[in-house]
């Protein structure tokens, strides 16, 4: 059965929705599902922009089937070939084989890696400024490299000012219906996720994104059609506001994020006590346990808060291994510019904490507050000064 919903005048959706993979890239975990966006021109000239991952393609070859209504399919625009995207290039090739593919140069051969397209009729290189007639409607291709492979190209359809966004602007989640952003109650139910999506499969790359942005500014962008996630048709600014701050590594609240590792609850203890004073003092918290909560969760609640404290215990005269998981994680994807500050338990050394710092300080740029809780084992009442004091220090820190 077709799935198809109208985006703009002759432009339409014909993407998946996918419910059954539980990781993205085999990583990240999306319980909510993911779309993989697919949208076709009918013009003087027909035109598939993008593909979908392989498991979706027979979903994708029967909605434009059913809208093309017997005529040919003349273009695919491939503005990103990984496997969720690139993989159902084959089936559409199958059924429409006289179809002229148009990609990146490193596209091409990416695709010829993955063995994606070997029948193509003819291959049509997109470079930057140039473009293609389709008869009523052309676009204009623009470089986005490392957005996030180094394949990746966006483009812009005249006269609706559509941005083709490829994985700029995606969000983890189906659609279940919803194609557009004023569908969804965005800011509540998806933001978490967009930013989840952005931070760990993008965000290493911040100053491409700029690049990418600036771009765009000077576009009369409209809409925003991304591979993943809704269709952008109003709140432009805002969402992309968003992008500029994650780009720019700025946290977008003035608030604290707590971490903690703890292997027989007294850290736990202390993390959970230092939160509680730190509410009273009118701070937004919030609180995670490293062993228990997927990084990609810690990521982009680290890419969204100000301040970040460590509390870990003493692991092998190192700190915890999956606080050790999560900073690596960190440092991999470029974060910095944030203030930590730090717990430590040790039962008889206690460690954790100096080589928490050289690592936040060395790695990550950010700034160590002096405040420090040492413990042993539990923080017994007669530490509960050291922990007054960090919560005043990190609510000074955040009120600035």
């Amino acid at each position: 059965m077709h799935c198809v919903r109208k985006i703009a005048d002759d432009l339409y959706w014909v993407g998946a929705n996918d419910r059954h993979t539980t990781l993205f890239e085999n990583i990240h975990p999306i319980p909510n599902g993911v779309s993989y966006n697919s949208y076709l021109l009918l013009d003087e000239k027909t035109v598939l922009f993008d593909c979908v991952d392989w498991s979706a393609a027979p979903q994708l070859v029967e909605n434009v089937e059913y809208l093309l209504q017997g005529r040919e399919l003349d273009y695919i625009v491939l503005h990103h070939l990984e496997p969720d995207h690139g993989a159902g290039l084959w089936a559409v090739l199958q059924k429409w084989p006289q179809a002229k593919l148009v990609s990146s140069l490193a596209a091409q051969r990416f695709l010829d890696q993955f063995g994606f397209a070997p029948m193509a009729s003819e291959t049509i290189t997109a470079k930057e400024g140039e473009g293609l007639s389709f008869g009523k409607h052309a676009i204009t291709f623009y470089a986005a490299p490392m957005v996030h492979w180094p394949d990746v190209m966006v483009s812009f359809l005249e006269p609706e000012g559509i941005l083709f966004s490829a994985d700029a602007f995606g969000t983890f989640g189906a659609l279940n219906g919803r194609i557009f952003n004023d569908e969804l109650d965005f800011p509540h139910h998806w933001l978490p996720e967009a930013r989840r999506y952005y931070t760990n499969i993008v965000g290493k790359y911040g100053p491409q994104v700029q690049a990418l942005l600036a771009k765009a500014e000077k576009l009369d962008v409209k809409m925003i059609c991304p591979l993943h996630g809704p269709v952008w048709r109003t709140d432009l600014a805002w969402f992309l506001d968003k992008y500029d701050r994650w780009s720019r590594y700025e946290p977008e609240d003035r608030a604290v994020l707590v971490v903690y590792g703890s292997m027989y609850g007294g850290t736990e203890q202390a993390a959970e006590a230092l939160a509680a004073a730190l509410v009273e003092r009118g701070v937004a918290v919030s609180l995670y346990d490293v062993s228990t909560t997927h990084v990609s969760q810690l990521v982009a609640e680290s890419f969204r808060c100000s301040h970040i404290v460590l509390a870990s215990v003493t692991y092998n005269m190192d700190f915890y291994p999956p606080m050790r998981d999560y900073l690596e994680d960190m440092k991999a994807l470029g974060l910095k510019g944030r203030t930590f500050a730090l717990l430590e338990n040790g039962t008889w050394a206690p460690n954790a904490g100096k080589l928490m710092e050289a690592f936040v300080t060395g790695e990550l740029g950010g700034t160590v507050l002096e405040e420090k809780v040492t413990m042993r084992s539990t923080l017994p009442g007669t530490q509960a000064e050291q922990l007054t004091a960090l919560a005043d220090a990190l609510a000074a820190s955040v009120k600035g």
